[in-house]
């Protein structure tokens, strides 16, 4: 089993990516760490910070490094512990939906699956502009599995 995994789908007027990774800990520890904008930054790499509450029905404010821009993707989705969604835009000009999905598989192993859909007419006409997804995907889960197991395997022997 791999422990980091990306895919990448395209077409004239869409573009999915996904990673998977299998990280060592459970579920609480990686939603903890998904969920609190304020030290968002401080373990993932690929994100400069984040302003607002990560919860459903808010907005939320994301910087990341190499860009000028402000994204400000809602929470459409959360269930506490399994999964989130974050989305921004309107089909059919431009739509970005970026998901979570944390899933048990063992006492102490966790599959977490970041999955990001790029639809609609600019999605056409920009594609060629954007950043190689790969790499940030790869680096974010890294980041994840890094920081959860880290925080996991600190508590594991403390109370020990």
């Amino acid at each position: 089993m791999k422990e980091i995994e990306f895919d990448q789908t395209k077409n004239t007027f869409s573009m999915t990516c996904r990673v998977k990774a299998h990280i060592h800990t459970t579920p609480e520890f990686i939603w903890a760490l998904l969920t609190d904008a304020k030290e968002f930054s401080r373990w993932n790499s690929t994100v400069t910070w984040i302003d607002g509450d990560i919860r459903e029905g808010e907005r939320i404010q994301i910087h990341v490094p190499g860009t000028n821009r402000t994204f400000k993707p809602k929470v459409s989705e959360f269930e506490i512990n399994r999964n989130m969604t974050w989305s921004d835009g309107f089909v059919p000009v431009f739509k970005g939906t970026r998901s979570f999905t944390l899933k048990q598989c063992g006492a102490d192993l966790t599959e977490f699956v970041m999955e990001e859909r790029f639809e609609g007419l600019v999605f056409a006409i920009v594609k060629n502009r954007l950043p190689d997804f790969k790499t940030i995907f790869e680096r974010y889960a890294l980041d994840l599995k890094n920081e959860a197991e880290r925080l996991y395997d600190s508590i594991s022997v403390a109370t020990v």
